[in-house]
């Protein structure tokens, strides 16, 4: 009773499901290094720690689905979607080797059904779902992830001398899951309601304190669950993406972040004594790292100059207007 997106591109894998069930996240979803699974219809738990022992193994992805649906008398009320990183096999493969494998049993709920197959930049990917409004929820996920891209992350270029850091691409990742998962919502989805959506995907490497956690966000019980997950990624990535869209503190705009500080009790001078007004680089950078680590956007801080989303939620934390902010 779940529609779901099982994907992997490069190193990264993921799902992402949403369903008319309570907390779709402790059932549905499991990712780890090797690949991701999606068990649901009359889900099997034990698919997923099965599953992804068995790409640990090595063995091909479509060559393990087949070996725990053989051994399961309930395989016909199933649905499973699985990827494999660097693990490719008849089924077609994608970047790095990894390929995607989907069962629908006989016996799903109608309408049910699903599709794998590789995008033009080689993700591969597993869509399926059962008690669904119609084959449009399938489709409206397919083309909506093969649609977008795997940008970095944002449309604002970085000024010269400062380059993203590393995880972009895996934000990127993340928000591609997300877009899919609101296509197939906006398409019907579960035909029985909203309740419950997750999204999860893994790195080796990346995420908080290199955790290989690009993303763990779940809600579990909401009228409106998917819009409301994407808005958790969003202040997911916020709190723990890395820089974007970085500007020198310089002229104009080291006037300004200079003066919102100060409004917030941070001091920027060299001479408080003297100038108190008078910004000195130095000590607006130990100001805004201050105000930063208060507000949970130390990731985003880059020594001599400010990420956008960061100038962004400083200049929400000031909103009225001081002499326009020496602007």
């Amino acid at each position: 009773m779940t529609f779901s997106i099982v994907a992997a591109l490069g190193p990264r894998c993921g799902v992402a499901v949403a369903s008319k069930f309570l907390a779709v996240s402790n059932t549905v979803p499991a990712v780890g290094p090797f690949g991701a699974v999606a068990t649901q219809a009359a889900a099997k738990v034990s698919f997923k720690p099965d599953l992804l022992a068995l790409l640990a193994q090595g063995v091909p992805v479509h060559q393990a689905l087949a070996k725990v649906l053989a051994a399961d008398p309930g395989a016909d009320d199933r649905q499973v979607g699985v990827v494999a990183l660097g693990a490719g096999d008849d089924g077609g493969a994608g970047t790095g080797g990894g390929a995607a494998a989907s069962h629908t049993g006989a016996g799903c709920y109608p309408w049910a059904g699903g599709v794998t197959g590789v995008a033009a930049d080689g993700a591969v990917y597993a869509i399926q779902g059962n008690v669904l409004a119609g084959p449009q929820v399938v489709a409206a996920v397919e083309a909506a992830f093969c649609a977008a891209a795997a940008e970095s992350g944002s449309d604002a270029e970085p000024e010269a001398g400062w380059d993203e850091e590393p995880g972009a691409a895996g934000a990127a990742f993340v928000r591609r899951l997300m877009a899919a998962l609101l296509a197939g919502d906006r398409a019907g989805g579960d035909r029985r309601g909203r309740q419950s959506a997750a999204v999860l995907a893994h790195e080796e490497g990346s995420g908080y304190d290199e955790s290989g956690v690009l993303a763990d966000l779940r809600v579990d019980d909401h009228t409106d669950p998917v819009p409301e997950l994407a808005r958790l990624v969003d202040l997911s990535e916020l709190y723990f993406g890395r820089p974007e869209g970085v500007q020198p503190l310089t002229g104009e705009l080291l006037t300004e972040v200079a003066a919102r500080l100060r409004a917030l009790g941070h001091e920027v001078s060299a001479e408080p004594a003297l100038h108190p007004d008078r910004p000195d680089p130095a000590v607006v950078d130990l100001a805004l790292g201050a105000w930063a680590g208060m507000e949970n956007l130390e990731t985003r801080l880059v020594p001599g100059g400010i990420d956008a989303r960061v100038l962004t939620a400083l200049r929400a934390a000031t909103p009225a207007p001081a002499d326009d902010w020496g602007r």
